[in-house]
């Protein structure tokens, strides 16, 4: 698999400080976003010990269509979930501290994610923008029963309050999501300060841009600072070049951003 990618975070028009991390390695096919919650730098310690664990345990991951592999990411997600928790019994600072988690897996056709709180995985295929992860959000519940439209979710002032979140209690249930990838198909993981910013026709639009991947990060972000900024804002952009595994993947090194990077 052949793979072009593009990555950024800003901590936008508002904030002072920047609680998103991310982590990208094109080689084996991993990206994981985190948006950390808690204040006093906790919200980036949080999201920072989120990503190391995932990118330490899933390098290696295998056959995504294995069951194993789904474990496995399950299990990830529990264990950073349940160190960040033991952080917060030990260290006054810190409680209260929480992240939402994307984590992206490609390898031989197949993409497996794993998903807790409001951050979020789209694929664009074929010119359509689809979500594939689904929020763990107060509002996405009201949608979900049919008090709120989405688009009044989107307005709503209680939309960025999570109701699923790593590091908040001993034990968290993540959701995992699997499927076939095509060529040109094109992966958005995102934090909220994007998503909250820039909604889904806009976003379609500039993910069909045929520059880079990176300039296309480079437009979201700036997309989501011209519309206020409100939040921290990550991005990573993954095209799906090839299929052909002879042709390989580019052996770009791995790379790990979090907060102020």
């Amino acid at each position: 698999m052949q793979l072009e990618v593009g990555q950024g975070t800003h901590t936008g028009m508002i904030r002072t400080g920047n609680e998103d991390s991310f982590f990208s390695d094109l080689p084996h096919g991993l990206f994981v976003v985190a948006d950390g919650m808690g204040g006093h730098a906790a919200g980036e310690v949080a999201s920072d010990m989120a990503v190391r664990i995932l990118s330490d345990e899933l390098r290696d991951a295998g056959d995504l269509a294995d069951a194993l592999a789904r474990e496995r990411v399950q299990q990830s997600l529990q264990r950073a979930n349940l160190a960040i928790y033991q952080r917060t019994l030990t260290e006054v600072d810190k409680q209260g501290m929480g992240t939402t988690v994307c984590v992206l897996l490609l390898h031989d056709s197949q993409y497996l994610i794993g998903h807790v709180g409001d951050s979020r995985v789209y694929m664009l295929r074929d010119g359509a923008l689809k979500q594939i992860t689904k929020d763990h959000s107060y509002v996405q519940e009201q949608v979900d029963a049919g008090v709120l439209t989405p688009e009044q979710a989107r307005y709503h002032p209680y939309s960025n309050v999570i109701t699923r979140c790593v590091g908040a209690n001993t034990e968290v249930q993540p959701d995992l999501y699997a499927g076939d990838v095509r060529r040109g198909d094109t992966f958005l993981v995102a934090s909220d300060g994007l998503t909250g910013m820039v909604d889904d026709r806009r976003l379609q639009q500039l993910l069909q841009s045929r520059a880079t991947a990176q300039r296309v990060v480079d437009a979201l972000i700036a997309e989501a600072n011209g519309r206020g900024g409100l939040d921290n804002i990550t991005a990573i952009v993954v095209r799906i070049v090839a299929l052909d595994e002879a042709a390989g993947a580019p052996g770009a090194p791995a790379t790990d951003g979090r907060s102020g990077a």
